[in-house]
């Protein structure tokens, strides 16, 4: 066991578990809160105390680096998961455009492989015809900021493997139809707002999926969440969670973590294997929630426009 560690900082704890366990071992990654004993605060809030006996490792923690193949293969499974109204692959880029709801439905990325700006004039054009602003979103790695155009909006990707989340067991509290339902409709939110007309048909496009729209409560749900499952190109089946909304009134009672867990459990029973979520940088409450449920960052990605963009709610 290494000493050269001080409290708060993040570690992998590595123990032998007590006679009678299944398992011989486990780890548990978190902040550290002492060294004698040792113990660890894991990312759902628990402390874990551990006899220096038990120890086997503890050191600090690495995250796996990404490779640049996940994020292009992650942003994929993304895109088929909100490919907005119309899609179109021009030289690598996957153009959207979904009557400008949202805008990842509304924007191009660059998924190809060895993708320049060189299509960006046809890419304008095909935003035009539509009568929509054209809008990049550039994962890290993935696609260089054309000169003079204008940043905004960073967004964390989060993903997490999902036999490392503790899933419900027994009846489900969810109701999860495959559109979404007046009440489902009447719940969600965008920008603060009620969803506009032009939502419906964007929230119900897959590519070579398959949509769950989440609710607890039928027809007045207090919470409501959308689930899309998709295959990435390496074979990996995601999960990504989107439009997760708890009634005001009804929040900071776990509701929010309720929601997405069971919609989790719905998707692993339609094969997915792994999850994701978008998340703005600046809103830590959630990036905290969903931290503590196991998701790590994987990635970030962010909007390049021409001009000075209006906030899309990524």
């Amino acid at each position: 066991m290494t000493t050269e560690l001080s409290p708060g900082a993040r570690v992998v704890l590595r123990y032998r578990l007590p006679a009678g366990y299944p398992d011989v071992l486990s780890d548990l990654v978190g902040e550290l809160v002492s060294l004698d004993p040792p113990a660890v605060r894991g990312d759902d809030g628990r402390v874990v105390a551990v006899a220096a006996e038990r120890v086997i490792a503890l050191r600090p923690y690495a995250p796996r680096p990404i490779r640049t193949r996940e994020i292009q293969a992650l942003e994929i499974a993304a895109a088929h998961g909100w490919p907005g109204l119309e899609r179109e692959w021009l030289d690598g880029w996957f153009l959207r455009a979904g009557d400008g709801f949202t805008g990842r439905a509304n924007s191009a990325v660059p998924l190809g492989e060895a993708v320049t700006l060189d299509p960006l004039p046809a890419i304008e054009q095909w935003y035009a015809e539509r009568g929509l602003p054209v809008r990049l979103l550039l994962p890290d790695r993935l696609g260089a900021v054309p000169d003079g155009w204008f940043t905004s909006e960073e967004v964390l990707m989060l993903a997490v493997d999902l036999d490392n989340v503790v899933l419900p067991n027994g009846d489900s509290l969810l109701t999860v139809d495959p559109r979404p339902t007046p009440g489902w409709t009447a719940r969600c939110r965008y920008r603060d707002a009620p969803l506009p007309p032009t939502a419906g048909p964007v929230l119900e496009q897959v590519v070579g999926g398959v949509l769950g729209f989440g609710s607890l409560g039928t027809e007045n749900p207090v919470a409501v969440a959308r689930a899309a499952v998709t295959v990435a190109p390496d074979g990996r089946v995601w999960v990504g969670l989107t439009a997760v909304e708890v009634d005001p009134q009804h929040r900071r009672h776990g509701l929010g973590t309720l929601i997405c867990v069971e919609l989790l459990r719905w998707a692993r029973s339609h094969g997915a294997g792994h999850a994701y979520l978008q998340v703005a940088v600046e809103n830590e409450p959630a990036l905290a929630m969903y931290r503590k449920l196991g998701f790590l960052d994987h990635h970030r990605y962010r909007y390049a426009t021409p001009t000075p963009a209006e906030p899309s709610s990524a």
